[in-house]
């Protein structure tokens, strides 16, 4: 086969991917399908590309499992010895959302401790602090 009928028949597929998928308008799809009709090449593309439609239509998609990015993770890193991965520390252990409910209830409970402490240090004091009288220079002789 030469180049030049490779061509064709990478245009003659082209032309009737089209077709079946409802590109052509008008003029081109008729005459598209008076080519399916009368020409032998054109008539076997099509009879093969709808084959391999109602092939590929039937074929069911496959869906990985969900466990399967973190097998591939612990595959990498048992065969790379840990190169490609560094140590696991513990945010990488203990989920994000944990950590935050444990780090506000400490903060609850440091701040309950300062408002309840005898300073007070947290408390608005409703009296105010007793003033001083202002201390008298000393004299001089």
């Amino acid at each position: 086969m030469s180049e030049a009928d490779n061509d064709i028949d990478e245009e003659i597929v082209a032309k009737v991917s089209d077709y079946l998928d409802g590109m052509l308008k008008g003029a081109e799809r008729d005459d598209v399908a008076k080519k399916i009709e009368t020409d032998p090449v054109w008539k076997q593309t099509h009879a093969d590309m709808v084959e391999n439609r109602k092939f590929m239509s039937g074929m069911r998609k496959a869906h990985a499992p969900k466990s399967f990015t973190d097998d591939i993770t612990d595959t990498i890193h048992k065969r790379s010895q840990g190169r490609f991965f560094g140590r696991r520390t513990f945010g990488d252990r203990v989920p994000f959302n944990a950590i935050l409910i444990v780090a506000i209830i400490a903060l609850a409970a440091v701040g309950y401790l300062m408002w309840s402490s005898q300073t007070g240090s947290l408390k608005v004091d409703k009296k105010p602090a007793p003033t001083q009288p202002p201390a008298k220079p000393p004299v001089s002789m």
